[in-house]
């Protein structure tokens, strides 16, 4: 596949990032430099017990009731309770569906928009408290970037807002709060974080600017991702996890995902699968299946794993769905209860999702997503 140097792209970083070990304590620091005074913290029911690791020093309103995969439902209940408190900074603590309510929590309220009014790219008006983002997991990316996804109750389909006012003040990556997630977590987490990676590498709108990122995300989970899943509690490689997840979520923003993602959604959205548990089942049957289109890239992406360079779809699929059992994750569809009759109204679902499908560098018919919902049953 080629590369075109002239594409223009909008490179956005959080201005500042704080990345390492017990960062996560320095969070107070920042919002007393600001005379912050009420934070409003999205957290997940285990991370709203440890809160006080961010060390606000300020009236602080922990939000806690909402599912992993949140729909509109959840969103109303943050939105109704933000709007109560009327706090001047929204934090998100925790995985990626905290951390895109946080985000939707800061730009919405009082804001006269509702959610579908700003479903979309750069339909958010502005934003008036601050934001900042504290992931939990290594895998979503999601404190580096402009996008919140949540999923529409009627129809199960995941719907995105991107927007610039939506891109946190303030990241602090701590290593150390991803201490306490166990193995099956952990490896699918960092499976996501490869996806984000191999598919922005891998995407018609690939470009220099973020292959940098990309290629070492992937290189940094090939090396640190075995190693975390057999020692839960070596600190260098759950470190390692997190630079790979953040770099996966620099390529979020101006590259995004592909095909990979756009098929797992459905198992999320239909059937309450982890995101990471998704994407890590379907991201070997989309590597081999685009291989053709981005042979030596995929080879690329291989040895990047530390796995043999290779571009045959089939030795592709083998090594790289070795390599994810190995890790212990999940990836047959049956074992995650997704029945076999649901699998052509979920390659309905996923051929919908046009944002992502068209950035895939080979096309992908309906047809094509059933057959590897299929080969994974």
């Amino acid at each position: 596949m080629a590369v075109n140097l002239s594409q223009p792209i909008d490179l956005l970083r959080p201005p500042q990032i704080l990345f390492g070990s017990g960062v996560a304590a320095r969070v107070g620091d920042w919002v007393g430099k600001r005379h912050l005074n009420k934070a409003f913290v999205v957290a997940d029911s285990f991370n709203a017990t440890r809160v006080d690791v961010l060390k606000l020093g300020c009236e602080t309103i922990v939000f806690d009731s909402f599912r992993p995969e949140p729909d509109a439902a959840d969103l109303e209940r943050l939105l109704a309770a933000v709007e109560a408190a009327k706090p001047d900074l929204i934090i998100g603590f925790g995985g990626g569906s905290a951390m895109d309510l946080a985000k939707l929590a800061a730009v919405l309220p009082g804001s006269g928009q509702h959610f579908m009014d700003v479903v979309g790219p750069d339909k958010v008006l502005g934003r008036t408290p601050a934001l900042v983002q504290v992931p939990t997991t290594a895998g979503t990316g999601s404190e580096a970037g402009t996008r919140a996804l949540v999923t529409d109750p009627n129809t199960l389909a995941k719907l995105a807002v991107q927007s610039d006012h939506m891109l946190a003040d303030l990241a602090a990556v701590d290593p150390d709060l991803t201490l306490s997630v166990p193995r099956a977590v952990t490896v699918a987490t960092g499976v996501d974080a490869l996806a984000h990676c191999v598919e922005a590498y891998t995407n018609k709108k690939a470009h220099p600017t973020i292959d940098l990122y990309a290629l070492e995300g992937i290189r940094l989970v090939g090396h640190w991702l075995p190693r975390v899943a057999e020692n839960g509690a070596d600190r260098e490689a759950r470190a390692g996890m997190a630079l790979a997840s953040l770099y996966g979520g620099f390529c979020l923003g101006p590259v995004n995902t592909a095909g990979g993602h756009a098929v797992a959604y459905p198992l999320g959205s239909r059937h309450h699968i982890p995101h990471g548990a998704a994407n890590a089942l379907i991201f070997p049957h989309m590597l081999a299946f685009n291989a053709p289109a981005a042979a030596e890239r995929t080879a690329t992406i291989l040895a990047a794993l530390g796995l043999q360079a290779n571009s045959d779809p089939a030795a592709v699929f083998a090594v790289t769905h070795k390599w994810c059992v190995e890790l212990g994750c999940e990836m047959r569809l049956s074992a995650l209860g997704v029945p076999a009759d649901d699998l052509p109204i979920m390659a309905d679902e996923a051929h919908a999702i046009r944002r992502l499908l068209d950035n895939n560098p080979r096309d992908l018919t309906r047809d094509d997503i059933l057959a590897i919902y299929r080969a994974a049953a």
